[in-house]
């Protein structure tokens, strides 16, 4: 039988202010500068939500959830990622995996990955061991290394909903 899957990649970056919270995978992260956006800018959430609506089809969150639309302005992105997901549902997929990486040269993020992945796959609907959480520099190059910005770059698998069924029939 021909598994129904497909994937999806995506990227976001922002930049970094002061008087700002900084949230990346949706956890509030301990720093003195934030990103800014419309939303609460979390480059990571919305790296995967680009990458989850790419592997369906169905454009970007740019589409979905404008920055000229008032509705999303300070939103939390973690309902936007619940959004996504349902968005999906609705068009008969569900989150296999996601592989994510963060750059960023400060602040360090590994003591925050394990809390973003359990925040991640809760709002997902997958398992700790469905996401995948790195983190790099850019070695001081570029907008990155000069600390203006953050950026995130995410690859998402989706399973059509019917083949997670007939799976997990075949499981019993």
């Amino acid at each position: 039988m021909k598994m129904n899957i497909r994937i999806g990649m995506g990227y976001d970056v922002h930049r970094l202010v002061p008087a700002r919270d900084l949230w990346l995978g949706g956890i509030k992260i301990d720093y003195p500068l934030g990103l800014l956006g419309h939303s609460d800018a979390d480059v990571l959430i919305h790296a995967i939500c680009d990458a989850l609506l790419g592997a369906a089809n169905l454009r970007d969150i740019g589409f979905h959830f404008p920055d000229t639309d008032v509705r999303y302005k300070g939103i939390d992105s973690k309902e936007l990622l619940r959004m996504t997901v349902q968005l999906l549902a609705e068009n008969g997929w569900t989150v296999g995996n996601i592989d994510a990486t963060v750059c960023a040269e400060k602040p360090k993020l590994l003591p925050y990955i394990e809390a973003m992945k359990q925040c991640l796959a809760s709002l997902m609907g997958v398992g700790v061991g469905d996401v995948s959480i790195k983190a790099t520099t850019t070695e001081k190059l570029g907008f990155t290394g000069r600390q203006e910005g953050i950026s995130a770059y995410a690859v998402a698998l989706i399973v059509s909903a019917k083949q997670s069924k007939i799976e997990a029939v075949h499981e019993v």
